[in-house]
């Protein structure tokens, strides 16, 4: 179906209860790396992501593109948790795999009774990851939070933007990226462990530690030295040049510092600014660095001067980092992103088209990538009973018969717009 060898992941199965965005991503990794992922949707319409616009409507059927991006290539089942016949039957599936996701906030599997404890009793092989807006412990673990909370709490706002500006959230999720491939490194690591120990474990993700753990620099900056680390736009803080500058039909970003000292005479050179190269001013990246706002209106004014592809021409000669700074429609038709296939379209059942990034994941004999669209909701539950339980036909109907297993209902118009 998806034309690719089997992955490096085959033969895991996953049992996904995630929904929106940091677990589903984490589920995603290891999916486009082979796993068997099976979503375990809530009935009636499944993953709240499905709710979410923009819609596509070139098929009969209208679809949410964010639930599409992330969610291709799994198995969608509808079970009600809620009833004794749904835990159960989730039970029994639970014996049959290797690893369980959810993130929901600390204590919904609890009340549901199908907490780790639950779980690992049933199957003790199992691997149990939950991500949590702020983990399993500490005094903010009941507290929900979504992506933009965990950015604002954990830093990441407050070093992003221009200086002297308002906070800015970057222009990626990366509460919920982080976290979800985080999620997905520590299910890896469980899975190779277990090999060992023959025992399951139970992986605690917090986004906000995820959070944390990306701010390395900043955090062992300002133990060093006692600063307080700001917003200072593209600059770097510890180099300089070493950010975007504008030329004279867009940007170019530059990169001179981190053993690229011996080139800054050269740099200058270029630029056609030879009264830079000994000005005792900016003779390093530290002293260009503290200077920077002496520095920065100079190299503006020489890089306006010429055209961003003339640059990138320039500096390339002279064997300096850069790069266009493009924007999305740009990197769709980057010549470099075509050639390493990283874009994608992807057909769902629905017969909706999608172009959505693929893995980046390169294994020479496993590799990562697409294994396929997204699931409508429910789909593939009469598939994973047979498959995982063993049950014919009357058996899977009569788990419908009892509200453990639910028949999907359409999204109404006025969710989707049609």
């Amino acid at each position: 179906m998806n034309g690719l060898p089997d992955g490096a992941l085959d033969n895991v199965k996953i049992l996904d209860l995630t929904w929106v965005l940091s677990g589903p991503y984490a589920a995603m990794v290891l999916c486009d790396l082979g796993a068997e992922v099976i979503k375990v949707e809530r009935p009636p319409y499944g993953d709240v992501a499905r709710t979410t616009g923009p819609f596509l409507s070139r098929a009969a059927d209208p679809e949410s593109s964010y639930f599409f991006s992330i969610n291709r290539g799994k198995k969608s089942t509808l079970l009600d948790l809620r009833k004794p016949e749904g835990k159960d039957l989730f039970l029994r599936l639970v014996e049959q795999v290797d690893v369980v996701m959810e993130n929901f906030t600390p204590g919904t599997m609890d009340r549901l009774g199908l907490g780790y404890d639950v779980l690992s009793a049933r199957n003790p092989r199992v691997i149990y990851s939950a991500t949590s807006g702020f983990g399993q412990t500490g005094p903010d673990r009941d507290k929900p939070a979504l992506d933009v909370v965990v950015q604002g709490m954990g830093g990441v706002m407050s070093i992003t933007g221009e200086e002297g500006g308002p906070p800015v959230r970057p222009g990626v999720s990366l509460g919920d990226i982080a976290a979800g491939l985080f999620t997905a490194i520590g299910i890896l690591a469980a899975l190779r462990e277990r090999e060992r120990s023959g025992r399951g474990q139970m992986i605690d993700i917090s986004m906000l530690d995820c959070q944390v753990a990306i701010l390395e620099n900043a955090f062992a900056r300002y133990s060093a030295t006692g600063e307080v680390p700001k917003a200072i736009g593209t600059r770097h803080p510890l180099s300089t040049p070493f950010q975007a500058l504008p030329t004279a039909d867009g940007h170019i970003v530059i990169a001179l510092g981190f053993g690229l000292e011996n080139i800054w005479g050269v740099f200058c050179a270029v630029i056609d600014r030879p009264e830079l190269i000994d000005d005792a001013r900016f003779q390093t990246p530290g002293e260009r660095t503290r200077n920077h706002a002496a520095l920065e209106p100079i190299l503006n004014e020489a890089m306006k001067q010429q055209s961003t592809a003339h640059w990138v021409r320039e500096f390339e000669a002279i064997n300096l980092p850069c790069g266009p700074l493009l924007s999305i429609p740009e990197v769709a038709t980057y010549p470099q992103v075509a050639a390493r296939e990283m874009l994608r379209e992807v057909e769902s059942p629905r017969g909706n088209k999608l172009t959505i990034p693929n893995s980046p994941l390169r294994l020479s004999r496993t590799p990562g990538g697409i294994r396929g669209g997204p699931p409508a909701p429910g789909q593939h539950t009469r598939y994973v009973l047979a498959e995982l339980l063993g049950l014919d036909e009357s058996q899977i109907d009569a788990e419908y018969a009892s509200g453990a297993a639910v028949e999907a209902r359409e999204l109404p118009p006025e969710i989707t717009g049609t």
